[in-house]
């Protein structure tokens, strides 16, 4: 009786299976005859209930109508998943092309001052950086900057007011006496790095820098300057003009020459105007720079005494040269950008471009 039972159950599993087109349909089939409610699972357990004559018989041809339906079931589901499969639909053109993915990418000023940095780490510069909110002390006073300067006047700075606690007061003593401002070049940090450090060392300083003054299309409040410092027992011009002349050559792919001319800087003594050889008619000249063969580039010169002492340092004890440009008109002229308000204006569009 239940053998007989059992094959039945196998036999119409095998016709129902037959029937099976999907994957769906694979799985009830597999929980109706194979599943642990099915028919074929509870005459399973419940052999051990049987005498044990009928249980000799029942056991192995349950065991042996499910194992083949097993088998039937993996070999139905290949089937099923051979024939469904839309070879053409899953076909991938491995030579199509993607889709390009948005990356975003350096700020021009970014990338040039990368660019100055590489260069002058190759000569064996370290970078030296600082804050840019700055004090009066060290953006003017230690910097040898006359108390009646120009550059100290409101339309010149950007003084910041000072804090006040809530009794009225200053919230220091000290802050009472000293005044902040943002800093207006990054000679700052010259003065900050040599108290901290003794000679000899080589330092470049870029950075951001704020002046107080109307925006056109070469000038704007706020822009990127650069800086170098090189201080030890027998640092001279010609250790300038060389590295310079080094710089310019490897920072524009070509041989540039350094002219200097007498100029004045409270912070420097010897001071000089540096300008290099045009590097559009290599000093033939040109319209860029007015027929004369040269682009003014920055100020530079032997440090002065003065600044030396206010680090601390011995008078007479060390010279060193110090020079800086703006990385924002360097920029400008790598780039041929006409107008000095694009490159913070953050317009996507002008960005993009490089």
């Amino acid at each position: 009786m239940i053998q007989e039972r059992i094959t039945h159950i196998g036999t119409e599993a095998k016709e129902a299976l037959d029937a099976v087109k999907t994957v769906p349909e694979l799985d009830a089939w597999e929980v109706q005859y194979l599943g642990r409610k099915s028919e074929l699972g509870a005459i399973l357990k419940g052999l051990k209930d049987l005498p044990q004559e009928e249980k000799r018989v029942a056991g192995p041809l349950g065991n042996e109508v499910k194992r083949t339906l097993v088998a039937a079931a993996a070999a139905a589901r290949t089937r099923i998943e051979r024939e469904s499969f839309d070879a053409e639909g899953e076909r991938i053109d491995v030579t199509a092309p993607g889709t390009a993915s948005l990356r975003g990418h350096l700020h021009p000023i970014t990338a040039i001052e990368n660019e100055i940095t590489d260069i002058f780490s190759a000569l064996g510069f370290a970078v030296a950086d600082g804050p840019e909110v700055e004090t009066e002390h060290y953006n003017f006073d230690a910097l040898n900057v006359p108390a009646d300067h120009p550059a100290r006047d409101m339309q010149d700075t950007f003084w910041l007011a000072s804090q006040k606690s809530s009794e009225g007061g200053l919230q220091e003593e000290k802050q009472q006496a000293e005044r902040y401002l943002l800093r207006t070049h990054t000679s700052p940090v010259q003065v900050r790095y040599m108290e901290r450090h003794t000679p000899p060392f080589r330092i470049i300083i870029p950075g951001r820098v704020f002046r107080n003054e109307s925006t056109d299309a070469s000038h704007e409040h706020t822009f990127h300057q650069f800086e170098c410092l090189m201080v030890g027992d027998d640092v001279t011009v010609a250790n300038f003009k060389w590295i310079a002349e080094t710089f310019f050559s490897r920072f524009f792919e070509k041989s540039v020459t350094v002219r200097l001319r007498p100029s004045f800087f409270p912070f420097t003594e010897p001071s000089f105007e540096f300008d290099i050889s045009c590097t559009l008619c290599d000093g033939t000249g040109c319209s860029v720079c007015k027929n004369s063969g040269w682009l003014e580039i920055g100020g530079a010169g032997m440090v002065h005494q003065k600044v030396f002492q206010a680090a601390g340092y011995e008078r007479g004890q060390y010279q060193g040269f110090a020079w800086g440009f703006g990385i924002t008109r360097l920029a400008m002229m790598k780039y041929k950008i006409a107008d000095i308000r694009s490159l913070l204006a953050g317009d996507l569009r002008f960005i993009r471009q490089f």
